[in-house]
């Protein structure tokens, strides 16, 4: 159930970050993310009824255990030092714009 679940929020946003309220490398990611005006969904799993059942699938789907657990598109990312290391080697930006989570750039 929790995975059907936890796929079923992946497949409907374009950006879906699995978090916890309390953890400092999810704040980052959130943050990140709202610099750059992505919109993206984030579960909050420290206060959903389900979250440790949703972690565990997380982790059945994935193999990752920890949050946030980030997906663009469709595809997981990784976590925080994946999300931050794609940023900043300038990958980022081009897959939330794919995902449809920002505005495309167009080159004048």
């Amino acid at each position: 159930m929790a995975l059907e679940k936890t796929k079923e929020i992946v497949d409907s946003n374009p950006v879906t970050v699995f978090s916890k309220t309390y953890c400092p490398y999810c704040v980052q990611v959130k943050r990140l993310l709202t610099k750059l005006g992505a919109s993206f969904k984030a579960v909050e799993l420290d206060t959903e009824s389900d979250g440790s059942e949703v972690q565990a699938a997380l982790f059945q789907f994935t193999g990752q255990r920890t949050v946030p657990n980030v997906f663009i598109g469709g595809k997981h990312i990784g976590g925080c030092d994946a999300t931050v290391a794609l940023n900043g080697k300038g990958g980022l930006v081009p897959l939330l714009a794919e995902a449809g989570a920002i505005a495309k750039v167009s080159a004048a």
